[in-house]
């Protein structure tokens, strides 16, 4: 009798966990790109934040959603991957905004240090995704390129599947590349902080995000049995992510260069 007294009161609670669950997994990995986001709004320097990071998720949740298409998982993790392309667009946005915005004012600032005032200033030379130059694949110099290579890629990787959803072999490979490239996430970001020798300019805040965040959704996936692919990628992913706190901590102790030199906002180096 007793047990059944409780039960009005453990079931609203169980029902209430699994909410609260179901919403960190949604917008909890959005969460990590709000202080970098600041960060970036504040000292309109984008320098230390690598937009391959952007590519990288974009890229993970298509080919999730398309993945959702020949083998559907939990709707919040379907969800996740739609707000987290809205995010990552929003922050391509700010990213290329400030970054043509330096390079005008670097070569203002190089006619004014030349006399040159009488002489046109010409914009930086604008970079398209439809020239098709490797060279300066994902550095555009507008945010309607990124678009334009999203849907491109959205629109062949989608058709692709369409024509395959009835290969088990081709809707497992998907869902392991969609969880794989997310579980590369912080490669970039790991490599760019290598480039500069610093993590200046990076937000550390988001790093240890990133970690909770992955540790908590890799705990999540083993509990709710999701496909296997999720669980050994979020695992590889959480690695990644400490890989990158002790470049934090040694490149903080140990710096390899002065650090006004890597926050220099005069740089325009990509990746």
């Amino acid at each position: 009798m007793e047990a059944d007294g409780l039960e009005w009161l453990v079931v609203p609670m169980h029902q209430l966990v699994s909410w609260g669950a179901a919403g960190a997994m949604v917008f909890g990995g959005v969460v990590p790109y709000i202080p970098q986001y600041r960060d970036i709004k504040r000292t309109q320097n984008a320098e230390g934040f690598s937009t391959y990071v952007c590519l990288v998720l974009l890229v993970a949740n298509i080919l999730r959603i398309l993945f959702w298409f020949g083998r559907h998982f939990e709707s919040p993790l379907l969800w996740q991957s739609i707000i987290m392309i809205i995010t990552m667009l929003l922050m391509l946005k700010l990213c290329t905004e400030v970054r043509v915005s330096n390079e005008l004012n670097i070569k203002r600032r190089s006619f004014s240090a030349a006399d040159s005032k009488d002489e046109e200033i010409k914009a930086p030379p604008k970079r398209s995704y439809l020239d098709f130059d490797l060279n300066y694949f994902w550095h555009w110099s507008k945010f309607t390129d990124y678009v334009q290579c999203v849907l491109t890629f959205t629109g062949v990787t989608g058709y692709i599947t369409y024509l395959s959803l009835d290969s088990f072999l081709f809707v497992e490979t998907l869902g392991f590349l969609a969880v794989f490239t997310e579980a590369m996430l912080g490669v970039p970001q790991l490599y760019r902080n290598y480039q500069n020798r610093s993590t200046d300019g990076m937000s550390v805040k988001m790093v240890l995000m990133w970690t909770s965040g992955d540790t908590f959704k890799t705990v999540y996936f083993i509990l709710n049995q999701a496909p296997f692919q999720f669980s050994i990628c979020g695992l590889l992913q959480v690695f990644v992510d400490m890989a990158i706190l002790l470049q934090v901590y040694f490149y903080s102790y140990y710096p390899q260069k002065p650090a006004s030199h890597a926050a220099h906002p005069a740089s325009t180096k990509a990746l």
